[in-house]
């Protein structure tokens, strides 16, 4: 009897997924393919959960979010930036990534045409995709020193037609940051052709300029723009596998779209929502995290600018290396050379579109030790490749 047959045409295959499970058979491979960290969660947030728990508080909640936790949120965002967000607009999801899901079902249906900048996490341009969106991939411009650009006259052709545009500052994998006057520009061109901007801004808290958080488009745009911001706990407080996130909707939108919540996933467990109070009122985390990641981005600068056939700049924002390597066409296969040869895990550039291709990303949020002890396998790996080319 065969297999039933889905039909998944639209979706592309990971090939992160595909690394890491080479890798697996392996067991003494160093994983730096994945995007989350080795730190620890909050232990506030690990206590707030125990005893939401123990008080049994494990029935349906309001799929809005608990009032706690939106207000909480709400008065974190305008702490943190130049604009007040209201309450009212604060709806919790189950991780960013459900946010984005339910920000593009609101807005996207199927043709209609979605435009992102790429290279780009893939999860995002598959959301739309499952939505019978027609994704149109805007490449950023890599230069020579190894940075990254949006070019904003690209972008406004690009826009012609388009329902919505999805952007993702600071990016995932090159670490672009668009800065306030690139962001102010971004919202004007989108207000000009009538398209929704959603903005993801997981990596918003981890920049490196001195700065307490990347430039927002809640610093520039107004309540009832068509804006929706997506969000969550994974990056900014440790939690990647909590699976707690948030979005803020266009002023006098909020209920409207949290009937998408109630379809998507019902609400969030309250007692997870509870942690993530306790992780909004830990004002410690996102300080320590980004130094933490500030000196893995410092020890990746030390192994990689310097390797021959490498091009390569410490990123403005994440917490990802990206890497140019020289000459390669099939980033897959030197992925998984590197498992197989050196032991060492890296996501291929070909995962993050076909812009990505000839590059390699590095997830350093991982401990001192253990990254310097990869990065040494990759540099190894690298040297290997080009010696016998």
């Amino acid at each position: 009897m065969s297999a039933p047959q889905f039909d998944l045409t639209r979706l592309h295959g990971s090939r992160i997924v595909s690394v890491a499970r080479l890798a697996f058979g392996r067991p003494d491979t160093e994983f730096l393919c994945f995007g989350e960290s080795d730190q620890p969660s909050p232990a506030a947030a690990h206590a707030a959960l125990a005893a939401s728990l123990g008080r049994g508080e494990t029935l349906y909640p309001d799929v809005r979010g608990l009032p706690a936790l939106r207000h909480a949120l709400a008065d974190y965002l305008t702490a943190l930036h130049r604009k007040p967000v209201g309450e009212d607009r604060v709806i919790v999801t189950a991780s960013g990534m459900a946010a984005l899901a339910i920000a593009l079902s609101a807005v996207v249906r199927a043709g209609d045409r979605v435009v992102l900048h790429e290279p780009a996490w893939p999860n995002a341009g598959n959301a739309a995709r499952l939505r019978g969106a027609d994704v149109v991939a805007l490449p950023l411009d890599a230069r020579q020193d190894g940075r990254f650009h949006l070019d904003l006259g690209k972008l406004d052709a690009a826009l012609a037609g388009a329902r919505c545009f999805i952007l993702n500052s600071p990016n995932n994998p090159t670490g672009w940051t668009a800065t306030h006057e690139e962001l102010r520009d971004i919202l004007a061109l989108c207000r000009r052709h009538g398209c929704w901007l959603l903005s993801d801004e997981v990596y918003s808290r981890l920049v490196y300029d001195g700065e307490d958080a990347a430039p927002s488009i809640l610093d520039i745009a107004e309540p009832d723009d068509r804006v929706i911001v997506c969000n969550s706990f994974s990056k900014t407080w440790v939690m990647t596998g909590w699976r707690l996130g948030w979005l803020i909707a266009p002023e006098g939108t909020r209920d409207e779209l949290a009937e998408l919540v109630e379809v998507t996933h019902s609400g969030v467990a309250p007692f997870i929502q509870q942690a993530g109070l306790a992780a909004v009122a830990d004002h410690a985390t996102p300080v320590t995290f980004r130094g933490h990641c500030a000196e893995g981005r410092a020890i990746s600068e030390r192994f990689l600018s310097d390797l021959p056939g490498v091009r390569y700049a410490s990123p403005d924002g994440a917490f990802y290396a990206f890497l140019q390597i020289e000459g390669v066409t099939d980033s897959l296969a030197l992925a998984q050379t590197l498992v197989t040869r050196h032991g060492i895990a890296v996501a291929p550039g070909i995962a993050f579109g076909e812009s990505g291709e000839g590059w390699l990303r590095v997830c350093y949020a991982v401990a001192p030790d253990r990254l310097t002890r990869a990065l040494g396998r990759l540099a190894d790996g690298l040297v290997e490749r080009r010696s016998a080319a």
